[in-house]
């Protein structure tokens, strides 16, 4: 649940977006060649973020970022200085 993470200074909780398993020509991929996106739904944001909101699609550096596991789903905790764009 993100009600038991609270993201402090300018930290960013979010989850990611679900990895693409079916290509453009029909194709479905294994898992393991599915690349997961750099993309995802900010659920909390910490007391020092300045642009970035609750509820903002937004791409992040690849290995910026730290990810957890709490019952069964997985967040991505990432700094505001590492997020490149918001999606609209």
């Amino acid at each position: 649940m993100a009600a038991k993470l609270q993201p402090l200074a300018d930290w960013v909780v979010a989850e990611q977006e679900e990895a693409v398993t079916k290509t453009a020509s029909g194709l479905y991929l294994p898992d393991k060649a599915a690349e997961k996106p750099k993309v995802a739904k900010v659920l909390k944001v910490g007391a020092k973020v300045k642009e970035i909101k609750v509820g903002d699609r937004i791409v992040y550096k690849s290995y910026s970022t730290t990810d957890i596991k709490l019952d069964g789903t997985e967040y991505v905790l990432v700094k505001e200085e590492d997020i490149l764009a918001t999606v609209k």
